[in-house]
């Protein structure tokens, strides 16, 4: 069965908004979301991610300009309760990944998601959910 809920990581969403390889297979999958009415999911914890890097990169209008983005694409921003913090953590004590991406991972894990990205250290976890590599 083709999964049908995507959870994209910081690291699709910067390559797709930045145009650089990889973004096109994102723009496909979000494409892919709108289709199967499936709102693509980001964790909050990658959210702020995305922001910090591209206010520190591209300055305060680029931020403002990629969260206007995030929200024309319709994007479930997933919360993060005590319970996925503790899952999260958790997953970065046993594995070699960043804390943001243990968020990523926890949510996807949580929610049945794929994960989208490109990110080498997801690697590490495949065979805890399904990585979709751009």
């Amino acid at each position: 069965m083709p999964e049908s809920k995507f959870l994209f990581d910081s690291f699709a969403l910067l390559r797709f908004f930045q145009k650089e390889p990889g973004g096109e297979k994102v723009r496909v999958l979000l494409e892919k979301c709108r289709s199967t009415e499936s709102p693509p999911l980001l964790n909050a914890i990658n959210l702020g991610e995305l922001i910090y890097i591209v206010q520190r990169r591209f300055g305060t209008g680029k931020k403002l300009e990629m969260l206007a983005h995030i929200h024309r694409l319709d994007f479930t921003i997933l919360p993060c309760p005590n319970e996925l913090i503790f899952r999260a953590a958790e997953l970065k004590a046993r594995y070699p990944i960043s804390y943001a991406d243990a968020f990523a991972l926890a949510s996807a894990v949580e929610h049945g998601a794929a994960v989208v990205t490109g990110d080498p250290e997801f690697r590490q976890v495949e065979h805890l959910v399904k990585v979709i590599w751009i």
